[in-house]
């Protein structure tokens, strides 16, 4: 609703299916251009499966063929199968990386001849908390988020001759992707009742900003948002380095360079509630 108001004519592309991919429903794609078009916008809905390419080319299609071109792309889709790591299957984790990853891939390679040819465009990838900094029971979605992220980076050099950009984010916000987090502790309880506070019309701005022209300049970032608050997050790098003339050895390594290096060690059990609390500003 947010770009719409912007002046946006938008494509709504929602199967509908559930938070584990089953299923389908076409009203919720439906309404929310309907809901567009009643306040004054332009909108046309499509139900296409994103991890299918011709699915996929078939959203891009539809903006062209609608609306007269295509300028963003906004790859939001997923979701969810969640199972400690030893207990994933290989079902739950394909399905996963088939609509989180390779859904991103389909939906931006067939945006990106046109794109190409008018020598404009953007691209607005969601990746995750859960592949920026980690998550349990997750490694199928966190594995596709973290490449989400290596993805664009790759678009966004591949491009930038061509003046199209590439950019991420990381939502924090209540949707039906996170309605099954659990919530029988009382610090459950807490945890969803503040992520329930922290609406997805929060995001809109940050998505409207980078699909538009004001951000011509800005490319290859990862923003999270927050409720009210924006992050920017930095891209892996080098944070120490020791270089052992005569080479190293196993032995050497063990007594040398891990203590050296140990006070800069990721901790092992590190997920996003250490590092990034999700009390809402």
């Amino acid at each position: 609703m947010y770009c719409a108001a912007q002046g946006a004519a938008i494509i709504v592309n929602d199967p509908g299916v559930a938070q584990a991919g089953n299923g389908g429903d076409t009203a919720f794609a439906q309404n929310t251009a309907n809901d567009i078009i009643a306040a004054g916008g332009k909108a046309a809905a499509n139900f296409g499966n994103v991890a299918d390419p011709a699915e996929a080319q078939s959203i891009i299609e539809d903006a062209v063929r609608k609306f007269g071109r295509i300028d963003a792309v906004v790859n939001n889709a997923g979701i969810l199968r969640d199972s400690i790591w030893h207990k994933m299957s290989h079902a739950d984790w394909t399905s996963v990386i088939a609509v989180n990853l390779t859904g991103v891939f389909n939906v931006s390679q067939a945006a990106t001849p046109y794109f190409r040819e008018q020598k404009a465009g953007s691209f607005v990838h969601f990746t995750s908390t859960s592949g920026l900094i980690g998550n349990i029971g997750q490694a199928n979605y966190s594995a596709a988020k973290l490449a989400v992220v290596a993805l664009s980076q790759s678009i966004a050099l591949d491009m930038a001759r061509v003046g199209v950009r590439s950019n991420c984010i990381a939502p924090f916000a209540w949707s039906r992707m996170t309605s099954s987090i659990p919530a029988t502790t009382p610090a459950e309880h807490e945890r969803v009742q503040r992520l329930q506070s922290m609406s997805a019309d929060k995001i809109a701005p940050l998505v409207a900003y980078l699909a538009s022209d004001l951000s011509k300049d800005v490319t290859n970032q990862i923003f999270a948002v927050r409720k009210n608050e924006i992050a920017l997050f930095c891209k892996p790098r080098p944070i120490r380095s020791m270089t052992k003339v005569e080479g190293w050895t196993p032995e050497a390594i063990a007594h040398e360079l891990v203590p050296s290096f140990r006070s800069s060690f990721a901790r092992a059990d590190e997920v996003s509630a250490h590092v990034f609390p999700y009390d809402p500003i």
